[in-house]
């Protein structure tokens, strides 16, 4: 937006409107004192809120004098930007920051912070409340058109958020060999076929952007652009959850197979393994390895990737494995018939699991592919956890946005 200096000129000169906000910095020692946070906080949730938006510091509002921003403070007005996004509004709202030069009425160049916003997918709240931008003014919200707001970015979330388009994301952000597994050889263009399997979609202004699911298949670093789509893995020495009895962790990222695949290999040098002699040795690991995959790709799976900062947490510890995954359950599905009903939240993500293979250095299951949409996983997690264990895994709701299961550990014989 705005992307070369000519352009970015012209605005100026034009002044403020809806997509574009101009802001003096000033300091205070080695402290930014303007804008203020409460201030800035509400007129970046507003563009968040309603459009895809820049915001240029060192520019003044009134007199659209380019005035800049000290070479040498730069880096602490991109950290105060970071700090008011991320602690001042709620959820944080996700930006890019360019670093530019422009010509001042003398001619003289002028270090400027350009902060590009992105309509988001959530809707934010400020210290002043909620606002949403109208011409080059924030207004607040009436309670009608924040209902309404609320209603239409949740249906987007809730019903179909796999397949909405990711901010600031094109066909790029999309690497050849990740897509390439989910389509045929066709004549017709890539980013044809790319929309037909949902991987692309189109925005309202003609913009291809890289979808939810698209990027969490086929970028190399999703959380680049959705920070909660990670796995966050811990093993625990004892039964506490204790960073200091901390063995081994691991922040499991990139595309969702390789996120099962870290997972597996984390778990799998995490646990332990017993023996026995009856007459022959007979080794006993902790848990079982097919009912740890089935877990692992259920949670991958069918978590709720709309919920912002809720990661996927897989804690080890020596008397059980438990794993967190976001969200209600789906549908109709309860914890009293999750061993029987088949419900997925994702299913863009789960038919794109069907497709993709699974190495063969990944042991603990028999299948080709990370899904078959049987509805086997669960069985499969309670029957193998009860014959290895002699205990039924346990799975728990806490309030009604957080999915945990425990699998028992096996007890040394």
């Amino acid at each position: 937006m705005f992307d070369n200096p000519e352009e970015l000129l012209r605005k100026i000169r034009l002044g403020e409107d809806t997509t574009i906000e101009f802001k003096t910095v000033r300091f205070r020692g080695d402290k930014v004192a303007e804008p203020k946070r409460p201030d800035l906080a509400d007129e970046i949730a507003a563009m968040a809120n309603t459009h895809d938006g820049v915001l240029l510091l060192g520019i003044e509002d009134k007199t659209k004098e380019i005035q800049g921003i000290p070479l040498d403070k730069l880096d602490l007005v991109e950290r105060y930007i970071y700090e008011v996004c991320n602690e001042n509004i709620n959820p944080p709202v996700l930006f890019r920051s360019l670093r530019l030069e422009l010509p001042d009425a003398l001619g003289t160049p002028q270090p400027i912070l350009k902060i590009e916003i992105p309509k988001s997918l959530f809707v934010h709240e400020s210290p002043g409340g909620y606002f949403y931008r109208q011409g080059s003014s924030k207004r607040k919200m009436p309670p009608e058109y924040l209902a309404r707001l609320f209603q239409q970015r949740s249906q987007a979330r809730i019903i179909r958020f796999e397949e909405q388009p990711v901010p600031n994301t094109n066909l790029g952000d999309l690497v050849e060999p990740l897509w390439q597994r989910y389509v045929t050889l066709s004549d017709e263009p890539r980013e044809v076929v790319l929309l037909k399997r949902g991987l692309l979609c189109r925005e309202d202004n003609g913009t291809l952007r890289a979808t939810v699911a698209g990027i969490l298949l086929c970028s190399t670093w999703p959380d680049r652009f959705l920070p909660h789509a990670f796995i966050e893995a811990v093993r625990y020495r004892g039964t506490q959850q204790d960073t200091n009895y901390q063995i081994d962790a691991q922040r499991i990222r990139g595309p969702l197979d390789q996120q099962i695949n870290q997972a597996m290999l984390f778990f799998q040098r995490n646990q332990t393994v017993t023996a026995r002699k009856e007459p022959y040795r007979v080794d006993i690991p902790q848990f079982s390895d097919r009912a740890v995959f089935e877990a692992i790709v259920n949670a991958v799976a069918h978590r709720d990737y709309s919920i912002f900062g809720s990661k996927i947490r897989f804690f080890m510890f020596d008397d059980r494995l438990e794993i967190y995954s976001p969200g209600a359950l789906p549908n109709t599905v309860t914890i009293e018939n999750i061993a029987l009903r088949q419900s997925t939240r994702n299913e863009l993500i789960t038919s794109l699991l069907a497709k993709t293979p699974i190495p063969e250095e990944i042991t603990g299951t028999v299948r080709a592919y990370y899904m078959e949409k049987r509805g086997d996983g669960v069985p499969i997690i309670l029957s193998e956890s009860l014959s290895l264990s002699g205990k039924t895994p346990l799975y728990r709701l806490i309030d009604e946005s957080e999915l945990l299961l425990t699998i028992f550990a096996a007890r040394p014989r």
